[in-house]
């Protein structure tokens, strides 16, 4: 996946041939991206803006990231040991030699950035919230993508279990708010480096005592917990007696965990207590969690995340605490499709212009103008298309009335508004049809002399 500097400068010439050799091929997205187009651009836009305003009542403030880092933020805040880092980063030098990665998740570059610009300087906890793609190079298959887009959180600089807490309810509830039950919280305590390092040598112990094959054996001496993560029957198999992390808490960590199922209790948020759970970033400690959907085949997990105390100071910042998670919103999309609950219209807009011919369009385009400020989406036939052909775009396009103008209708100042639910229409002066076409989408009127009987429905 690295490229040396001789590699990244590509010669005029041969971006030349690439261009002539590729003039008469058809060019498609990379493999394992999704591309979302309409009529499903609608629905995952809608995904993403349910989680994201979910997310913003919370008091979180949005933040924007580069699309790539240096490679040392993700190897050291990561995990080298952790398949994201050894298996799936998309890593690049520049012209200046300079290792950059592609983002693979969002909590390194947050941390990053919160040191950087002295955010953790303020008040705590410090809640900042972000979205958009991250890159991994892994096997597509369905809701297993190589740029997967996801909506995150991070509150930084506050060891409280009812942050805990409300982190996992503030994600639960942006899940049933699009309208999702299938799904399932799983989550469990990995501990804090008081309780960790006892724990590490008695799962080493058992580890060290199976017939493991070589890299797996080599996982084992780097981080043993990446072991019980392993997806493989056999490796499972032999785990299973494997000693557990919630057998081993200090007694700090195990009061944090349960005064986390307490408030999650009061909240009535549904979970099960996981004991194997292991999530595939080395910085969690303590609290970490996972939403899963058996709906969506192999690929179940819809979000997850947890606790990373320790996290800033290891890239060079104060030693604060965090918590903070990640949902998939191209799984979270699938889990909706699975259950029907879809969210958002396919429609485009709601109000559609039909003039017939120029100067009908020229007395058009003001009106859909006004009815725009109002907050109504609206577009128009272009071109030159007869009465049949208008209507027929006009009802693709989902709206949900028409704003007709022929050349009767000029000549006598008028417009015909049409229902194109029920096909009612009704012919009324110009300086009306923007009020008279707001009550039939179900708008509040603005103040119309010739419109004080109508009401919004």
């Amino acid at each position: 996946m690295g490229h040396n500097r001789q590699d990244t400068i590509i010669p005029e010439e041969k971006v030349k041939r690439m261009a002539k050799g590729s003039a008469a091929a058809s060019f498609r997205a990379p493999k394992g991206v999704p591309e979302y187009v309409p009529p499903l651009s609608a629905h995952f836009q809608a995904v993403r803006d349910t989680l994201a305003a979910t997310i913003h009542k919370y008091g979180y403030s949005h933040i924007e990231l580069p699309m790539f880092e240096e490679t040392g933020l993700f190897a050291r805040g990561v995990g080298e040991s952790t398949d994201v880092v050894t298996k799936e980063m998309y890593t690049f030098e520049d012209r200046s030699g300079r290792s950059l990665t592609l983002r693979p998740e969002g909590t390194a570059g947050v941390m990053r950035s919160v040191i950087e610009h002295n955010l953790d300087r303020g008040q705590l906890p410090l809640k900042l919230t972000y979205a958009g793609p991250f890159f991994r190079y892994e096997r597509p298959q369905a809701g297993r993508y190589r740029q997967l887009q996801q909506v995150g959180v991070e509150a930084i600089g506050v060891d409280d279990p009812a942050l805990d807490a409300e982190v996992i309810a503030m994600a639960d509830t942006a899940l049933r708010t699009l309208g999702l039950r299938g799904y399932r919280l799983e989550l469990t305590s990995l501990g804090d480096r008081t309780c960790r390092p006892a724990y590490r040598e008695a799962l080493q112990e058992f580890l060290f005592n199976l017939p493991l094959d070589e890299e797996t054996r080599r996982r084992a001496e780097i981080n043993p917990l990446r072991v019980l993560d392993d997806k493989r029957p056999e490796v499972r198999e032999m785990t299973e007696d494997a000693p557990l992390m919630l057998n081993h808490l200090s007694d700090e960590c195990k009061s944090h965990f349960e005064s986390v199922l307490r408030i999650l209790d009061t909240l009535r948020v549904e979970y099960t207590v996981n004991p194997r759970m292991v999530r595939g970033l080395d910085y969690y400690t303590k609290t970490t969690f996972e939403f899963v959907h058996d709906g969506l085949g192999a690929q179940s997990g819809i979000g997850g995340g947890g606790r990373y105390d320790g996290l800033m100071e290891i890239l060079g910042g104060q030693p604060l605490s965090g918590i903070g998670f990640g949902l998939g919103v191209d799984r979270i999309l699938l889990a909706c499709q699975q259950e029907g609950c879809v969210p958002g219209s396919e429609a485009h807009c709601e109000m559609f212009g039909v003039p017939l011919g120029d100067a009908a369009k020229e007395v058009m385009m003001p009106l859909l103008a006004e009815a725009r400020t109002q907050g109504i989406r609206t577009d128009m036939v272009f071109g030159s298309r007869g009465m049949k052909g208008a209507f027929k775009a006009a009802d693709k396009s989902g709206a949900v009335v028409a704003l007709v103008i022929g050349e009767n209708e000029l000549a006598a100042g008028t417009v015909v508004v049409k229902d194109l639910r029920n096909g009612q229409q009704q012919e009324v002066a110009k300086t009306d049809a923007v009020a008279r076409a707001l009550n039939i989408i179900g708008c509040l009127l603005y103040t119309s002399d010739a419109a004080d009987d109508l009401l919004c429905v």
